[in-house]
């Protein structure tokens, strides 16, 4: 696998790639890889005839200089762990490669951004949707490949591809979480142990809200319960803890179509996401099945 820093070496391989008709897929990422990262370079590669895999820590998606400067650099380690997977390519641009001398522009995309992070933080998915239109647009990706636990980007991605132009099709891969249910995180490295032990009530307590919803539970009902569950665990201040509709992110009053609830609650510190799917209620499928 060969580590590639600027945009010019990047593009000489990749037109070599595509004299010889290869197809190229792309994992973009802030590094500190784990395993759920892994699974999209395995699905990547499964996809695509070539694959890249980006590390920049973009520092237009952090609210906070604090929270950037904390945020782990592992070069070395991740592309060791990168090693067995096939990658082709570990490209790391610095900030000169990506925002160079005189850089004014910004990607923003509206509706799907606008609710839950987006409200919580300002500007954050400008700064997402810039660096992510950069990096489809320098790999020349016929595919990107992104996670489910960040779903509202993955939504925000899909938009400004379809919005753009951009010939990458942008694929969702499912969430990877660790034994005990804790979605993986890069964040997760700064949790000490016995918030690490907390942890794992996050996805817990999202998946009994799920089931009391698709059982027929007032949305208010079930979302106070959790709230309050959270809280009880040791959770301090909580974001936000919704359902929305699927994909659109819209508020659900009424579970009569497919959502999921999202959670960004701060524990030891670390501010940690999650979400899950919600059907819809019992009742309302069967008041939306065909007559007999």
């Amino acid at each position: 696998m060969n580590i590639i820093r600027t945009k010019a070496e990047l593009r000489a391989l990749t037109e070599g790639w595509r004299r010889e008709g290869k197809t190229i897929g792309v994992v973009p990422t802030m590094g500190a890889l784990h395993a759920g990262h892994l699974s999209l370079v395995e699905a990547a590669c499964a996809a695509t005839d070539r694959v890249i895999v980006t590390l920049f820590v973009n520092p237009k998606q952090f609210n906070s200089p604090e929270d950037l400067a904390k945020y782990p650099r592992t070069e070395h380690s991740d592309a060791e762990k990168l090693a067995p997977y096939g990658a082709d390519i570990l490209y790391v641009p610095d900030g000169a490669q990506m925002y160079p001398e005189g850089f004014a522009t910004t990607v923003s995309v509206t509706g799907v951004s606008e609710a839950l992070c987006g409200a919580t933080r300002p500007g954050h998915f400008d700064g997402v949707a810039t660096v992510v239109a950069k990096l489809l647009l320098q790999t020349d990706a016929d595919q990107a490949f992104f996670g489910e636990k960040d779903y509202q980007q993955l939504q925000v991605v899909r938009r400004l591809a379809q919005d753009l132009d951009l010939k990458t099709t942008i694929v969702g891969c499912p969430t990877v979480r660790e034994d005990d249910g804790l979605a993986m995180s890069s964040r997760n490295l700064r949790l000490s142990a016995g918030a690490r032990v907390v942890a794992p009530i996050i996805r817990e307590t999202l998946s009994q809200a799920a089931i009391e919803i698709s059982e027929g539970s007032p949305i208010e009902t079930a979302l106070q319960g959790a709230r309050s569950r959270l809280t009880k665990a040791g959770l301090g201040e909580i974001d936000y803890l919704e359902l929305r509709g699927d994909p659109d992110l819209t508020v659900l009053t009424t579970a009569d179509r497919p959502g999921r609830i999202f959670v960004a609650a701060w524990l030891d510190g670390v501010r940690l996401i999650d979400n899950i799917p919600v059907h819809a209620t019992s009742q309302q499928e069967r008041l939306l099945e065909p007559a007999e």
